[in-house]
């Protein structure tokens, strides 16, 4: 019986690992500003991506900030990286704070990369 329930928790543990990994969502916090969130199975040296259906007016804070990240953006793209070869840590988390003019209906062109510049094949997580 013990090891039906260790094989079920190892089974359900891997399970959720990779179907949560190495995904961005996003979340109102009501006030015009929304969070990016990740999940991700490495430490993250950049990052790149399009917010669709409404205008970035600024992008800050989060884990970006905290790994002292340069953050930019245009009305559409949100863009990341440390010239000091700093890292976001492996885990989940926010990476960014986005000034929204209006509701976002996802994210698309997603590029996250490693430490040695490899995509990490990230993808948007609607919910």
């Amino acid at each position: 019986m013990k090891l039906n329930i260790a094989i079920l928790t190892l089974i359900t543990t891997v399970t959720a690992s990779i179907a949560f990994a190495n995904t961005l969502g996003l979340s109102d916090n009501g006030d015009g500003t929304w969070n990016v969130n990740y999940i991700s199975d490495g430490d993250i040296a950049g990052f790149q991506f399009n917010v669709d259906g409404t205008t970035i007016n600024s992008a800050s804070g989060g884990e970006a900030a905290a790994a002292g990240f340069m953050v930019s953006n245009s009305p559409t793209t949100a863009l990341g990286f440390s010239l000091a070869g700093t890292t976001i840590p492996a885990g989940e988390g926010i990476m960014v704070v986005l000034g929204l003019d209006g509701t976002p209906t996802g994210l698309s062109g997603v590029i996250v990369s490693d430490p040695t510049g490899q995509d990490m094949g990230f993808s948007y997580e609607d919910g």
